[in-house]
């Protein structure tokens, strides 16, 4: 007989409680139950003793492991562990390799799955401090032999491109560099490198010429790194200025796409009423941003043995496309809130990637600028942090990347700023081995076959590109723009269809097969249509699936945004808009979606995210406490975590089965459902310290 397992996570003793009880099966009228069974204590800071056995009978962590695994039809080897790697901020210093393994055997001893060195500013920004010179031999050899050590004893490394965050150092020659236009055409320079004081430039993004010349300096000192496993290159969140962003010829090749010259009008760019020559502008920069930065990187680094790994959050472009083209799609949170992932999230689905990772943890209570500290950093509470990683799970995140831990010597106590502190002295070190085999046990769980798709959802981008800014109450330091697609949320309604992002390239690629729209590994029964805006090209996109059968719901007439040149352009675009509407398909309401079942309904649903493969489904859901989590959480937030309960039904295989969540405080519940209308469930509980 299967068993379902509850997980008790002690925050405060660092404990690990597993407690067995029966399946929870929901047959036809069956209601849902639920038994108390056999508990043992397991320390948290020392072995792991017996792993409790999953729903369907596999250890914790076992999917994938290693092994290979498909992308993008290619067989690449090396599947990242299911246990989350953490962030290792490298201090700019002298490396000694007995500090390396030091600190990597702990990590491998409290249940980490490897790392993502990143090379920052001096300790206390030490203008004097003595250092490894930047992409010396000795930088790279102290880089390789930890890359080395990982694969020793297990660890994944993968490694940042660069120093900080944007691409670029002192190295980068003027012409190279990221230009904004101001009085002048200005280039923008990096602070608290690895080289600082030096104040080198940040690289253009817009310039694939100047990214291969920076390339081939990274890759001489990284190449004795990239030898042995498999190495993921990391490419933070887009930290180049976007107001403005510019490279030479750039009016002229504006002048050359839109038939007008946009110098008279760059200084009104973000007025409101310059919204159609900002959308022009913005289009034009998405382009440049996917063809001169992200395509070239990946392919790039796969020309080296490298996989991508990027936060592409931030950047100015269609973000879908852009997650698309990278390797394994990386969302953040908190600073962007969780439901932000679903968007990484459908890009993998679309594209046929397996991974969704996430930065997570990062300023979970607040920012404070360099040097810090954030607050409540050294007194983070494993109970908070369960709370967001659920919520990250629910939106699609199938790889937890902790944000992070500091490089430190033994003797040495030091913090990164903006992070989570996790080392020896955490707060809740004790407790790391068991949250962390949470985390692996979830991740390998939202591992398993393909993410469920049916409603899809069109990511409103020629709206955010022509607001233009955000409103002054959502603007944060690092935030301006609507363009970033921060707040971009799925509609209510369809929440238990589980619908995905969706962009127009998306569409244009997908073949109707039996009343769907295949495109990747998504099957799109309905196309969900809210916009003010659609460019002409999206408009004849959603028209040729329509009129292949694909059901859409355009819940509003769409005007053309872009700076409009002639009035037989507008009538044209009206009469393609009229064409659409026409169509048997096409309704102007959600009845299309909803004459459906969803995969999950009820009143008041969780955030859940699902896997399936063949008949077999496999459901997380968080507690309804991690819906809607804002930056920043309050110290102690999971303590609102109550128990709660939640009546709902699957419909799976044909079959309408009732279930019971039955939500102890702060926990979630995994759910397997399989084409007999049988469902197992398993609780996993944190207790508040």
């Amino acid at each position: 007989m299967r068993k379902g397992v509850v997980l008790l996570l002690c925050a405060a003793a660092g404990l690990l409680a597993v407690a067995m009880t029966p399946p929870l099966r929901c047959t036809g009228n069956e209601a849902a139950g639920r038994a108390a069974g056999e508990q043992h204590r397991l320390c948290a800071g020392g072995e792991a003793g017996e792993k409790g056995r999953t729903v369907d009978g596999h250890q914790a962590g076992e999917y994938p492991l290693q092994g290979s695994w498909r992308h993008g039809g290619d067989e690449m080897q090396d599947v990242p562990s299911a246990s989350p790697y953490i962030r290792w901020w490298w201090f700019a210093d002298v490396i000694r390799p007995e500090d390396v393994r030091s600190q990597l055997d702990w990590l491998k001893a409290n249940g980490f799955g490897g790392v993502e060195m990143a090379f920052v500013y001096p300790l206390h920004g030490d203008s004097a401090a003595a250092r490894l010179p930047w992409l010396s031999q000795g930088w790279s050899q102290a880089v390789a032999d930890a890359a080395r050590y990982c694969d020793t004893i297990g660890l994944g490394c993968d490694i940042t491109f660069g120093t900080l965050w944007p691409f670029g150092d002192s190295m980068v020659p003027p012409e190279d560099g990221a230009l904004v236009y101001t009085d002048s055409i200005a280039p923008t320079r990096m602070r608290l490198t690895w080289e600082h004081p030096v104040r080198g430039r940040v690289l253009n993004h817009l310039d694939h010429e100047a990214l291969r010349r920076y390339a081939d300096r990274m890759f001489a000192a990284l190449e004795p790194a990239l030898q042995g496993k498999q190495r993921h290159l990391f490419c933070d969140s887009w930290e180049v200025e976007t107001r403005k962003l510019w490279r030479k010829g750039f009016e002229d090749e504006f002048r050359t796409t839109y038939g007008y010259d946009i110098l008279p009008m760059i200084d009104s760019l973000y007025v409101p009423a310059f919204a159609p020559v900002r959308y022009d502008y913005m289009k034009l920069i998405s382009r440049l941003v996917l063809d001169e930065f992200y395509t070239p990187f990946v392919k790039a680094a796969h020309e080296h043995g490298a996989l991508t790994r990027v936060q592409c959050c931030g950047a100015p472009t269609d973000l879908l496309a852009a997650y698309g083209r990278i390797d394994i799609p990386e969302g953040e949170a908190i600073l962007y809130e969780p439901a932000f992932s679903r968007i990484p999230a459908s890009a993998a689905v679309l594209s046929r990637r397996h991974l969704v990772s996430a930065e997570t943890f990062t300023c979970l209570y607040g920012w404070k600028g360099w040097p810090g500290p954030g607050p409540h950093q050294g007194e983070e509470r494993v109970d908070d942090m369960k709370l967001l990683a659920d919520a990250m799970f629910a939106h699609g995140v199938n790889w937890i990347v902790w944000h992070g831990m500091p490089f430190n010597p033994p003797d040495r106590h030091e913090k990164f700023y903006a992070s989570v502190h996790v080392g020896p002295d955490a707060s809740f070190a004790a407790a790391l081995p068991a949250f962390n085999s949470y985390l692996t046990e979830v991740s390998s769980f939202m591992r398993k076959g393909h993410s469920y798709s049916d409603v899809a959802v069109y990511l409103p981008l020629e709206d955010a590109w022509m607001d233009g800014e955000l409103p002054d109450s959502l603007k944060m330091p690092w935030a301006w723009g609507e363009y970033e697609m921060r707040y971009q949320r799925t509609p209510e309604e369809i929440k238990g269809y589980q619908p995905l992002w969706i962009n127009a390239e998306a569409i244009e690629k997908g073949i109707m097969h039996d009343g769907r729209m295949r495109t990747g590994d998504a099957a799109i029964r309905t196309l969900y249509v809210d916009a003010r805006y659609l460019d002409r090209r999206t408009v004849w996109a959603i028209f040729d699936r329509a009129s292949e059968g694909l059901n859409v719901c355009l819940l509003q007439r769409p005007s053309e945004p872009g700076f409009q040149t002639g009035r037989l352009s507008m009538l044209e675009y009206e009469l393609d808009v009229d064409a659409l509407l026409a169509l048997p398909t096409v309704r102007t309401d959600a009845s299309a979606i909803l004459e459906v079942p969803p995969l999950v309904e009820g009143r008041n649903i969780p955030d859940f995210w699902c896997r399936s493969e063949g008949e077999t489904a496999w459901l997380f859901f968080a507690h309804p406490a991690s819906q809607g989590l804002r930056y920043p959480l309050a110290y102690g937030q999971a303590a609102d975590a109550r128990a709660e309960r939640r009546e709902l039904t699957i419909h799976w295989q044909g079959k309408s089965i009732p279930l019971v969540l039955d939500f102890p405080p702060g926990a979630s519940i995994l759910v397997e459902v399989d084409a007999e209308g049988n469902a197992h469930q398993k609780t996993y509980i944190i207790a508040s310290p």
